[in-house]
């Protein structure tokens, strides 16, 4: 860890392990409620924080509780209630991240899942249980969760855990932590007078911090989102450049390493890409801005910290590869595209894990966000021939032609004209590389017992492994980019899978599934034989 990445989150000092972790999941600085509420937490003092949901308020008193509780000690030294037993695993999952060099191990518990599971893993000894009031106190009457040792305890959406009438059920929790040395820290979006009555008996002489969100949205802006799988994640944004009328664009994403992989694969595919974040000295960032705002560069891709205070007029699109970690940044973001009264879209892609995500970003800008379908490989191909034939246009009013017109004219002697134009076309799109009759054509299959014009696939996957027609439809769509509902007849087996597909997208298909994952396993397809 550098210095530089020492200072970087903020005025607060931490250690090594969590700034480590902190930096790979994409944290750059610290968020306003982790600004006020980690140093207080750090110094001891029990806290009272007002920040809703996005605000960042689980690292704020995550960071404190990975740095304070001891890993080399297998006994609960820090206690989470919520609300929910979703925000109990978020809560969670999140703990871990962040702890995950000081080897601190949450144990989330709540109902629903088997209580017997959860009483072997206490058992096992965790530092951190996160929970919901009913099973926490669940655990305490069997005497199989103890909390003799624990230091710290936090009451997370604490309105909506008294909403849920969950009220007792804290207050006979708490009581049974010992109160020489606990520090609380309570969370709450509003406070109303239960809260204040809660604080006033179990908290001692608490500090308040409270953090407004930013209410803003840019209006001009058109929001869209894809949905699509982190494995063609690259594709799919390919696919929607290459669709989108995109003049210049910035592109998101959570972390330096993110960005640069994502500009070498952009690169890689033909697209002049940049990368711009907290690495780079002053000089190559001015270098970098100066090609976007030049029009050297089309795609800036960029972290959240790195495009802070970017001014540039002339950006058509905000994309977000990877969904903000929290819904401030999503504001900050699209606020770079639509300036000076222009038109702008925000595009977002999103994988099904991250719905909740977009959900909370949506009551933030109190607007929905509409869903796109992904567009086919087909869409493209007919978006590129409708931009070749206006580039032709515009050449044939220009008019400056006389060299080739000659070279034509002897051609048309020998030739059909439509052949002519179709040949220049050709080559001046794919070059003189011509390919044979052969190379050219598709794989023959030969009779593999389809219908006519279709070939039938054989696939080592079926029903043993869970497998539905629509996995497999979904499937093959996604991956080869065909449209699903020219697949042809499926039969599903034990041990394998009969799939037809159209004859001249067969190739296609054979070459982006085979040897791919589905349901976790690598699947072998090949042509079927004959029935």
């Amino acid at each position: 860890m550098s210095a530089e990445r020492l200072q970087a989150f903020g005025e607060i000092n931490l250690s090594k392990q969590v700034l480590q972790a902190l930096s790979e999941m994409g944290f750059e600085e610290p968020s306003p409620i982790q600004k006020e509420a980690i140093p207080v937490a750090m110094d001891g003092v029990d806290l009272i924080g007002q920040a809703q949901t996005g605000t960042g308020k689980t690292a704020a008193f995550g960071i404190p509780i990975c740095e304070k509780v001891n890993p080399k000690f297998q006994a609960v030294q820090a206690l989470i209630l919520t609300p929910t037993r979703e925000l109990a695993v978020q809560v969670s999952e999140e703990i871990s991240k962040i702890g995950k060099y000081r080897h601190i191990k949450p144990l989330p518990i709540y109902g629903g899942q088997s209580i017997d599971r959860q009483i072997r893993a206490l058992r096992f000894g965790s530092q951190v249980v996160v929970g919901t009031p009913g099973r926490v106190l669940d655990h305490l009457n069997r005497g199989t969760l103890k909390l003799q040792y624990v230091k710290m305890v936090v009451l997370d959406e604490a309105d909506e855990m008294l909403d849920m009438g969950f009220v007792e059920d804290i207050e006979t929790i708490l009581r049974q932590v010992p109160p020489e040395e606990r520090q609380m820290m309570l969370f709450s979006a509003t406070m109303p007078i239960e809260i204040k009555k809660l604080a006033q008996n179990y908290m001692h002489q608490p500090k308040s911090v409270a953090v407004s969100r930013d209410e803003l949205t840019v209006p001009l802006i058109e929001q869209v989102f894809y949905e699509t799988r982190e494995k063609i994640k690259v594709d799919a944004l390919c696919r929607i450049i290459d669709m989108e009328d995109i003049g210049q664009a910035i592109i998101f994403c959570r972390t330096k390493r993110g960005v640069d992989e994502l500009v070498a694969a952009l690169e890689a595919r033909g697209y002049f890409a940049d990368a711009l974040h907290g690495d780079l000295s002053q000089q190559q960032r001015d270098r970098v801005m100066k090609k976007f705002r030049d029009g050297k560069v089309e795609l800036l891709v960029a972290t959240d910290v790195a495009a802070r205070g970017l001014d540039i007029d002339n950006v058509t699109h905000v994309i977000n590869f990877d969904i903000p970690q929290d819904p401030e940044s999503y504001v900050h973001r699209i606020g770079r595209t639509g300036r000076a009264g222009r038109k702008g879209q925000a595009i977002t892609l999103v994988s099904s894990r991250e719905y909740r995500q977009l959900r909370l970003i949506e009551r933030l800008i109190k607007t929905r966000i509409v869903r796109k379908e992904l567009p086919t490989l087909a869409d493209v191909s007919e978006r590129q021939a409708e931009n070749l034939k206006n580039q032709l246009v515009k050449i044939i009013q220009r008019s400056h032609l006389g060299t080739y017109r000659s070279i034509v004219g002897s051609l048309l002697e020998e030739y059909d004209s439509v052949d002519v134009a179709a040949a220049a076309l050709k080559y001046a799109v794919e070059g003189a590389n011509e390919r044979s009759e052969e190379e050219e054509a598709d794989i023959a299959f030969g009779n593999t017992g389809a219908a006519p014009g279709m070939v039938r696939l054989f696939m080592n996957i079926g029903r043993l492994q869970q497998v539905r027609p629509q996995d497999i439809v979904r499937w093959i769509a996604d991956e080869s980019g065909i449209p699903g509902n020219i697949i042809g007849m499926i039969n599903i087996y034990d041990k394998f899978t009969f799939v037809e597909v159209p004859e001249q997208h067969a190739s296609r298909v054979l070459s982006c599934m085979h040897q791919n994952m589905i349901k976790g396993r690598k699947v072998n397809v090949e042509p079927a034989k004959a029935r």
